[in-house]
């Protein structure tokens, strides 16, 4: 479930070059302006591991929306600095982007929910410091793919308070919008008996990566249910755009599916833009654009709409 990283150098040349998405953000940065990165900021710890994030276009002068970015791989690789060319990006059309880390899974540690409470805990962080970085602290998305996407679905889907900081406990960590690139959603059919059985045969990679992140069945059927947001949709479930490939053999297009299906019944907004030939990771050139143009649009509507006097 990694990262597909070679497409943002592409979506970034596209709006250097003013050919998509402009007219749809807020007031964008001059593009021959430097634009101000902050690298490896602690915005906690955990484990005795530092967990660090970048900023991308902060400006104490200018209130703006922000937008958080969860990096895939698998919940076990990957870093900040893979979406770094989405946050320097957005940060050119007027969000600052911050660009997190988050424990990974490493040989039976840091299962579930470890990498939900650091993403969490993030946009904690950023509520808390909101005046530092030129926030409003109730405007902000957030953007994920593939393993990111699926805790970016989270954040839109939960607000857990009893895993943090004390210090940050009292901010919601819940988003305002979410863009999920085809992240896994549900992980309960699992929990059905024969599925299970047919789960144990199951060598391919998908669900071997879900069993070492869950952890095995029966002992770990609760985090199966924790993690999957399907389960945690209600009326306060943030608006989603979801993207989903028809021929992804990593995470199965009724994934998406079974999320927008969810989500339309509860009555929240949501729409699921499916490329019919495109395998996990797409990278198809006008796929991208195609993409970057929804996200552009679904950003603009749902944090940018009342942005004019403040940017």
């Amino acid at each position: 479930m990694k990262t597909p990283f070679r497409i943002w150098p592409f979506l970034l040349c596209c709006i250097a070059s003013g050919s998509i998405g402009a007219k749809f953000a807020p007031r964008a940065q001059a593009q021959g302006a430097p634009l101000p990165v902050q690298r490896n900021l602690v915005y906690g710890e955990a484990g005795g591991q530092k967990l660090l994030l970048d900023v991308y276009g902060a400006n104490r002068a200018r209130t703006r929306p922000a937008v958080i970015l969860v990096h895939g791989g698998s919940w076990s690789s990957g870093s900040k600095a893979d979406l770094g060319f989405v946050a320097s990006a957005l940060a050119r059309q007027g969000y600052v982007g911050f660009s997190v880390n988050y424990r990974l899974l490493r040989d039976g540690r840091n299962r579930f929910p470890a990498q939900l409470d650091d993403v969490q805990r993030a946009v904690r962080w950023v509520r808390a410091h909101a005046r530092e970085f030129g926030v409003d602290p109730q405007r902000i998305g957030a953007l994920g793919a593939s393993a990111g996407g699926h805790l970016a679905a989270l954040l839109g889907t939960t607000d857990t308070r009893d895993n943090s900081d004390r210090a940050l406990a009292r901010y919601s960590s819940r988003v305002q919008c979410v863009v999920d690139l085809y992240g896994p959603t549900d992980f309960t059919a699992a929990l059905d008996l024969a599925n299970r059985t047919r789960m144990r045969a199951d060598q391919s990679p998908g669900a071997g990566i879900v069993q070492g992140f869950l952890g095995p069945l029966p002992a770990a059927a609760a985090n199966y249910r924790l993690a999957s947001p399907v389960t945690h949709i209600n009326r306060k479930t943030a608006p989603f755009l979801i993207f989903h490939g028809g021929r992804d053999t990593l995470v199965p297009l009724n994934q998406s599916q079974r999320l927008h299906r969810a989500l339309r019944a509860a009555g929240v907004e949501s729409k699921l833009v499916v490329f019919p030939a495109a395998g996990h990771g797409y990278s198809e050139p006008e796929l991208l654009a195609q993409t970057f143009i929804e996200v552009q649009r679904f950003f603009a509507r749902h944090l940018a709409a009342s942005i004019g006097a403040s940017l």
